[in-house]
């Protein structure tokens, strides 16, 4: 039921521009309909605000509908007359407005009292009770790591029990413990008993960085009340009245931990099950002081009020939660059933085990999942994983440590199951050191047989020994007393041991939590995922399980939500989200839009640029870039370019090696008609910078940070010499898919000119590469479709995504202008030319030359703005 031409007042903070009207329409109508909507609107273009506005507004209408609508009284008894049929409808109807007032009063009082506290600037007249936030460590006894009794015939039940989750978002073993020591662990509930759970908005990005900036967005919008006592009001008095949000956003642990003792533990999974084992202590001293308990069960309405009472972003939550002394992670689980927004990261929304321990239900809710262009990507890495040859064996030797520190302890099903996993661990690493002394080939695709062929491996059952995993808690014990034997070690206090146990190593970091991660891969159905082994120069060799086919694990949030929405600033190539991530989807259900820019089309010069100025053809295919005469014209094409481009110039490599490779050629090739080399020809055009291929790799290693502070020095430098006073800008060479070539803003001088060089794409030979062809073309010929085609098509989706991500770091805003060169004969070819923005396609120039594209740069640039 599409309402094209509607005029909706979506209570846009600013004038919004035709394509935000358009963007906001589709939002609404998809929203209505209960569709699948894959938008597009490139950075610059307001997206946020344009997903709110819709949003919120359709969440409003869809509110005061099921409002009014629901206070029908039952007309079965005709006698009743009908003014008292009148009568008990407005009755019923107050009731439910009263419930509403009475929250949006004490949120109201709240706003006020943190306003005046505010203007006093004091922190010493604080009238909530700081609660000591801290545990005691505990005597220090290595007895703590030893592993309880376990008894096979609770395998099953455990099994059950650890896969319920109600709203508290604790599972059920643990509710019952709870419920026993006098915790709150039920569902909220209203003034009358019922579940309030209206439907709401789950706002999904990447970052908590990026659901701070929607936070911001969000407290520009003042919306009017979905609800309003007085049924003589007017449409124009409504639109005059405003209600504040109600707004929380949700994050893990690691994020939410306010006692020290267990947030200083850093890594997440350390974390959660130190927060899991505190809930299982019985004595005052030794469980969490700011767990929610019977005894301060008013915190957790006052941690409400104070959460939805403003927009507040993770922080905030933090602060306020040791402010009222009540854990911010389990306060929030209740208050989210009062919410109309709940932002989360994408980990916490896309994984189901975080969904259950959130309690979170999508059920006829919304879903809107913001950057979603590498959504697939973002699946398969969450549902995949990896360990290293030397992890393995340190696995293997702590594991080993702790059997014979604990040997006496040790009975029954217990000896059993840890003598299975060392059975899978050494079967792992056998595998692995006849690869590394045989094979060649840097990556290949694993035999699963092969990897569990040692002996006896074949006897175990993977199922139980999860169960027994999962509930005895071995990896945490075994990485617990690890780290424990270590510190004893640096204190000078080395562990008693007896003769022939093994000596833990001095700064042994824990590992067996992480290989358990991939242990429990082993159970992953073979048709949605592989196993690879990998070995590059420098690097260990590699075991990781790779997803190839997020439909399952997206699945059920399609089913459950009204309706889900995939937005981003570059959502082209659109096909693989309807062939690969929404297939069982109805195609009259998916919901496709693509925004132009809100520049006007004299702010962007887009071509093609297919030939050198030498008349030879531009080839970057993998065969043909690394010939001399074509880093030649690459060269010559960039000085070229660069002398018509004023201030800053990005070019973008296919690759870090490619790049290496035309830098060690510039730098020993002449230019044409010019006695100094390329390199030199480009310092005296503008100062050169470079993405380093060092620290691409050593933030791989580290989790990203060294990554993002390299990116931010070369950023700054250049920065600086666009700014500076010489007037000639500055060249950054960076790589297609690398540090800067993703959520980095190239606004204004800073980028004035985007080139990009060739066409990424991935290698076919590689081991996973060949595996997704090969799934993707299976199961496209079992559909009955042309499978070989299916396979082509996302191959060059792949390539296409990291391209569109590149051309949209330059235009920022409304004023902003550049041009977009892309160097290849293939990008003049229809094929590949549909996969760009339309943003980029509406103004893309007819296929070009070099000397052509220097004329039409002098003539853009020449145009005052």
């Amino acid at each position: 039921m599409t309402t094209d031409n509607v005029v909706r007042n979506f209570h846009h903070p600013y004038e919004p521009y035709d394509i935000q009207q358009q963007f906001m329409n589709a939002v609404y109508d998809c929203l209505e309909d209960g569709k699948v909507g894959i938008f597009e609107s490139p950075t610059g273009t307001g997206k946020s605000l344009s997903l709110i506005c819709g949003s919120l507004t359709w969440l409003r209408d869809n509110k005061r509908r099921i409002f009014e609508d629901g206070f029908e009284v039952d007309t079965k008894n005709k006698d009743d007359p009908p003014w008292m049929l009148e009568h008990a409808r407005k009755q019923r109807k107050q009731e439910a407005f009263r419930r509403r007032q009475e929250l949006d009063e004490r949120l109201a009082k709240i706003k006020a009292q943190e306003k005046r506290a505010r203007e006093r600037t004091s922190a010493v007249n604080q009238v909530y009770k700081r609660h000591r936030v801290g545990l005691d460590d505990g005597d220090g006894d290595e007895a703590q790591f030893a592993l309880d009794d376990y008894e096979s015939d609770r395998e099953s039940a455990s099994i059950a029990r650890g896969a319920k989750f109600d709203n508290s978002g604790l599972s059920a073993e643990t509710q019952a413990l709870m419920d026993k020591l006098g915790y709150v662990t039920g569902e909220t509930k209203t003034a009358d008993g019922q579940d309030f759970d209206e439907t709401k908005i789950f706002f999904c990005s990447r970052t908590h960085s990026q659901l701070t900036q929607f936070s911001s967005e969000l407290s520009r919008v003042k919306m009017p009340p979905a609800i309003t006592m007085d049924e003589d009001t007017s449409n124009d008095e409504v639109e005059g009245l405003t209600e504040d949000v109600k707004h929380l956003t949700l994050g893990s642990r690691k994020n939410l931990c306010i006692n020290p003792k267990v947030s200083r533990l850093g890594n997440a999974t350390a974390i959660n099950e130190r927060c899991l084992e505190l809930q299982q202590n019985t004595s005052n001293e030794s469980r969490c002081p700011v767990m929610p308990t019977k005894d301060n069960e008013a915190l957790l309405n006052d941690f409400r009020d104070h959460a939805l009472a403003k927009i507040r972003d993770i922080e905030d939550l933090g602060v306020l939660g040791k402010k009222l002394g009540v854990c911010p992670y389990y306060a929030s689980r209740p208050a989210t059933k009062f919410c109309e927004i709940v932002t989360l990261p994408y980990p916490l929304l896309l994984q189901s085990s975080a969904r259950e321990a959130l309690g979170l239900s999508l059920k006829n809710h919304v879903v809107i999942i913001d950057e979603a262009h590498n959504l697939m990507d973002a699946i398969a890495g969450i549902y995949s994983v990896s360990v290293t040859l030397p992890q393995v064996q340190q696995a293997r030797g702590q594991l080993t440590a702790y059997l014979q520190k604990f040997r006496n302890r040790l009975k029954g099903k217990n000896r059993v199951y840890v003598a299975q996993i060392i059975r899978i661990l050494d079967s792992i690493i056998a595998y692995l050191q006849s690869i590394a002394s045989n094979s060649k080939a840097s990556d290949g695709l694993v035999d699963m047989v092969s990897i569990m062929s040692g002996k006896g491996v074949d006897q175990i059952n993977i199922f139980k020994l999860n169960a027994y995993l999962q509930e005895s808690k071995l990896a945490r014990k075994v990485d617990g007393y690890t780290a424990y034997a270590d510190e004893k070690e640096r204190e000078g206090l080395p562990p008693k041991r007896k003769d022939g146990v093994t000596y833990i190593p001095r700064m042994t970091v824990p590992v067996l939590m992480h290989v358990q991660s991939f242990l429990l891969s082993l159970m992953n159905p073979s048709a949605e995922g592989r196993f690879f082994y990998s070995k590059e120069d420098g690097d260990d060799l590699t075991l990781r399980y790779m997803l190839l086919d997020p439909t399952y694990h997206f699945k059920d949030i399609v089913e459950d939500a009204r309706a889900v929405i995939l937005a981003g600033g570059t959502m082209s190539p659109m096909s693989d989200y309807e062939h690969h991530l929404l297939p069982y989807v109805d195609p009259g259900k998916i919901q496709t839009l693509s925004c132009g820019h809100v520049i006007p089309p004299s702010n962007l010069l887009a071509a093609p640029v297919t030939t050198a100025s030498n008349g030879v053809d531009f080839d970057f295919t993998f065969e043909g870039r690394n010939k001399e005469g074509t880093i030649v014209n690459l060269g010559q094409a960039i000085i070229s370019m660069c002398s018509k481009i004023p201030d800053g110039v990005v070019v973008f490599f296919p690759s870090y090696a490619y790049l290496d490779t035309c830098i060690a050629s510039w730098k020993r090739l002449c230019a044409q008609s010019a006695k100094t080399t390329f390199w030199d020809r480009f310092m005296q055009t503008k100062p050169i910078f470079l993405e380093q291929r060092s620290d691409h790799q050593s933030a791989s290693k580290s989790g990203g940070t060294s990554k993002e502070a390299a990116a931010d020095c070369v950023l700054t430098a250049y920065s600086a010499a666009v700014a500076s006073k010489n007037g000639r800008g500055a060249l950054l060479f960076a790589v297609i898919g690398g540090t800067l070539s993703e959520g980095i803003n190239f606004s204004d001088t800073l980028g004035r000119g985007v080139i990009v060089v060739g066409l990424p794409f991935p290698n076919p030979h590689s081991a996973e590469w060949k595996a997704k062809i090969q799934y993707i073309t299976s199961k496209e010929n079992a559909r009955g479709g042309n499978g070989k085609a299916a396979a082509r098509d996302h191959y060059e989706n792949a390539c296409m995504r990291a391209v569109n991500q590149c051309v949209g770091r330059a235009i920022r805003h409304k004023g902003d202008y550049a041009a977009i060169m892309m160097l290849d004969k293939r990008y003049g070819g229809e094929r590949i030319q549909n996969k760009l923005p339309k943003w980029i396609r509406n103004s893309l120039m007819a296929k070009t030359g070099v000397q052509e594209m220097e004329r039409a740069l002098g003539q853009f640039f020449a145009v005052e703005r």
